[in-house]
């Protein structure tokens, strides 16, 4: 926290906790959970930070139908979050964040200009141990108190604050249950099942690997002799190489029939997909064997309202009210995220391009081709297309302008 500490001040207001509905003080602390020890769990989690992190932030404004990207400090810092991580790692850490606490908290940076105006310069995420959520008693405005391992406290204004929140619900301010925590109560009964049984097929294998056989000796002998005869089997088996043991004809060896009962495949699958119907993720795209339609379904079920959500979150902090009524929003385009057959590209990059669409580099970087200097910038179109409002003119051979007047 010692860079942070550098970064962000503290705020001196008279205050109180804010008032809940549900009667509860708003104090949360954020920690995680042992489910994470399950690796079912974790490969469940990294199949969606994966997708994440392959979003492309841009900060746009809307104007109608149409939305033109814009340079601003936001843009900046989108593409560089800060000075110890890229754009892909800032969505990772946040989203393991998002899934640890179902809540994930990120702290803007930005200093005024001489037109009073926010000039960002990072966006840092944090990892808090208690959060509080205090009202100014003269305003009623919000705050948001982090309280961090090190004991460090800093109290920020919560409309200064971008916070992400997973499964928002019975509280009012955190995602989660009543207390702005994971709950993971059904899910750890399933876990423990899974846990059980995969210790019992390690027991039985184990079992398989101790008597074999029983070797019976033809003879009545003393305790000397069965002493030595022991010792003498004891070096005959360590001393095999090849897994067969040597006997004399005075003994006899006789194999012990086994029968290990394993738990059956699906039974198996059963539990690895009840815990991943948890995360919303298919067995398919845990094993990377999918179909376009299953990657279609994860996307709108799972992806998307993530997406949405981190779009919002990020939305309502960075830009003002009176900007937002202008269409100033961060966008997180999953165009890298939609799968798609070399086919189903190249009839994706002919409509586009046919319309003039998409620059000639996006052609090339589609089909995963670098992108050349002398095609910055350039944009072709058909020729086969002219617009409806003149298309009778046009095709008979008249004057569009002359058309276009007449409309006017």
């Amino acid at each position: 926290m010692s860079w942070l500490s550098d970064i962000i001040k503290k705020i001196s207001f008279r205050m109180k906790y804010a008032d809940m509905l549900s009667g509860y003080t708003p104090i949360f602390s954020q920690f995680g959970s042992d489910i994470y020890k399950s690796d079912v769990v974790q490969q469940a989690i990294d199949c969606i930070v994966k997708e994440i992190k392959k979003l492309n932030p841009q900060h746009v404004r809307s104007d109608g139908a149409d939305v033109v990207p814009i340079n601003s400090s936001i843009q900046r810092c989108l593409k560089q979050p800060n000075q110890f991580m890229t754009t892909s790692e800032f969505l990772e850490k946040i989203t393991w964040q998002l899934y640890f606490n179902y809540n994930a908290f990120i702290i803007p940076t930005y200093y005024l200009n001489e037109k009073n105006q926010k000039v960002y310069t990072g966006v840092y995420p944090v990892a808090p141990t208690q959060v509080d959520f205090l009202q100014d008693e003269a305003t009623g405005r919000l705050f948001i108190k982090f309280r961090f391992a090190n004991n460090y406290e800093t109290t920020l204004p919560y409309s200064e604050v971008i916070h992400w929140r997973l499964k928002y619900s019975v509280n009012e301010f955190m995602g989660g249950n009543e207390l702005g925590q994971p709950d993971f109560s059904a899910l750890i009964e399933t876990l423990q099942l899974n846990q059980d049984m995969l210790k019992g097929v390690s027991g039985a294998i184990k079992s398989s690997f101790t008597i074999n056989g029983i070797v019976k000796f033809k003879s009545m002998l003393d305790n000397g002799k069965t002493e030595k005869a022991m010792k003498e089997l004891e070096e005959k088996i360590k001393n095999s190489e090849n897994g067969f043991m040597p006997l004399d004809i005075s003994s006899e060896f006789i194999p012990l029939k086994k029968e290990v009962k394993l738990v059956d495949a699906d039974t198996l699958k059963f539990i690895d997909e009840k815990i991943l119907r948890f995360f919303g993720v298919p067995l398919p795209i845990l094993t990377g064997d999918y179909t376009k339609q299953q990657y279609e379904a994860f996307y709108q079920k799972t992806l998307e309202p993530l997406i949405i959500s981190l779009t919002q979150a990020f939305t309502r902090t960075l830009f003002t009210a009176n900007e937002r009524s202008f269409g100033n929003e961060i966008r997180f385009y999953p165009k890298d995220l939609i799968f798609m057959s070399v086919d189903q590209t190249l009839e994706m990059v002919r409509l586009l391009g046919d319309s003039g669409s998409i620059y000639e580099n996006e052609k090339r970087t589609a089909f995963g081709l670098r992108p050349l200097p002398e095609l910055e910038g350039v944009r072709m179109q058909s020729l086969n297309y002219v617009n409806v409002n003149i298309a009778d003119k046009y095709q008979l051979g008249g004057d569009p302008d002359e058309h276009s007047e007449g409309d006017n």
